[in-house]
């Protein structure tokens, strides 16, 4: 499949409109239309529904859509990794993976440190779930990468270095205006009747281990496709979640937390590569275990003001 194809879907999709689309791409409507029509016939499945406005992709369309984004993306960083060359710049790009909250938590203060301590470096950031992101790192695609070991934990791989950050202590999450709110910590029979909405089956599973032990049971009824639709859940009044503490620096405003009495916890990690590391993934590092410290510190001096 060449990739003009799969960046012309990709703008249908952004737009709405087959013919916005073909104006921004400098195409006709009909080439568009043809370029949308044999995308689905390779695929063997239709990409796009049309209804009053325009269009818009099906399910399928959609999960396609993401993917093709992402790779669009890194063709773009091969693109320009290339021309480096040709220009004669090859400085080699700082390739970064984290978990969703890790990457809207601690992983932006640590590059922000990272680039006060040694200047201009060009850089990229992979948000991702922990096992696929152990793979990247595994196969060369990242330098480095923060992520958990939250079930099913950490594979373990001779040619990857590990380094333990600290443990982070799940909490609540709940609208404003909650009845619980501001009551932390809380015992999870508490919140036993309360339904839950979860966007991942790692932080499910430290949700449903820590009620068992209370000898309560979870009801995880809702699901969101990520970390952002889960909190759109929460703030809407529809449940509530189970997130990373590292988290809460970042929190949307119409959100809070409680903690949990004897909270489910995760180990936080950064992995390398031993063979041919970046130059500036151990000083990222260091960066990020003092991010996360920070984080620590001042969610122990808000929970002791609370």
């Amino acid at each position: 499949m060449e990739l003009t194809v799969w960046r012309t879907f990709v703008t249908v999709c952004r737009l709405g409109s087959l013919s916005a689309a073909a104006a921004e791409l400098s195409h006709t409507q009909s080439a568009v239309s043809r370029q949308i029509a044999g995308l689905e016939r390779q695929l063997g499945v239709p990409l796009v529904e049309r209804h009053a406005r325009g269009v818009r992709p099906t399910p399928a369309g959609e999960a396609f859509r993401r993917h093709a984004l992402a790779t669009l993306d890194e063709a773009e960083r091969a693109v320009r990794t290339a021309r480096d060359f040709r220009d004669g710049t090859p400085d080699r790009p700082l390739a970064i993976g984290a978990t969703p909250s890790l990457a809207a938590g601690i992983v932006p203060e640590a590059v922000r440190g990272l680039l006060e301590q040694t200047g201009s470096i060009r850089w990229s950031l992979l948000p991702g779930l922990s096992a696929p992101l152990h793979h990247r790192v595994l196969t060369g695609d990242l330098d480095i990468a923060v992520v958990t070991d939250a079930p099913p934990g950490l594979p373990h791989a001779p040619q990857i270095d590990r380094r333990f950050l600290g443990l982070d202590d799940m909490v609540v999450v709940l609208p404003v205006g909650h009845p619980q709110a501001g009551h932390s910590p809380v015992h999870i029979q508490t919140l036993a009747d309360q339904t839950w909405v979860e966007d991942n089956d790692g932080s499910a599973a430290l949700l449903r281990q820590h009620a068992a032990r209370s000898g309560v049971t979870a009801r995880i009824d809702l699901a969101a496709a990520d970390l952002l639709g889960k909190l759109a859940l929460v703030a809407t009044g529809h449940a509530i979640a189970l997130i990373p503490g590292v988290l809460t620096c970042a929190l949307r405003t119409d959100v809070t937390t409680v903690g949990l009495v004897d909270p489910p916890t995760r180990g936080i990690f950064t992995i390398t590569p031993r063979r041919d590391p970046h130059p500036s993934a151990a000083p990222l590092r260091d960066q990020l275990s003092a991010a996360f410290t920070s984080v620590r510190r001042t969610r122990a001096r808000t929970a002791d003001t609370g």
